[in-house]
């Protein structure tokens, strides 16, 4: 049975930081395309990031492009979203997901991942 586990969120004040940590058990991560999506109150679910092995592509919301990046710990088995100069709009429950195939964009937009974890809330505010 695989499951994700995202932890790390919590509350910061802006322009702080986060490492957001997914850690799998059940399934490797190491050849796997990896999916970041947000989740902000009253909305609906969004792309973060998502990068495809698949194709080596990646994708960054354009909101978290040069904040945020996506990276892979194999020994760990563990996928990350380290988040800088965080914003209030940043907040959210935030998903990671895995095992999707093709580009990272369309992985993005479809959410077309086979595995979900339950989320972790980040809070920005002062």
């Amino acid at each position: 049975q695989v499951q994700l586990v995202e932890s790390g969120g919590g509350l910061v004040q802006p322009g702080g930081s986060l490492r957001l940590a997914c850690a799998a058990s059940g399934f490797t991560v190491d050849q796997s395309s990896i999916g970041w999506f947000r989740q902000a109150p009253g909305e609906g679910r969004k792309a973060v990031s998502c990068v495809s092995t698949s194709d080596g592509s990646t994708y960054y919301a354009d909101s978290v492009k040069g904040r945020f990046t996506v990276s892979r710990d194999i020994a760990k088995n563990t996928v990350y979203l380290q988040m800088n100069n965080l914003r209030p709009q940043d907040t959210g429950v935030y998903y990671c997901a895995l095992d999707g195939v093709g580009p990272a964009g369309r992985l993005c937009a479809a959410g077309s991942f086979s595995y979900w974890g339950k989320g972790t809330q980040v809070i920005v505010s002062s």
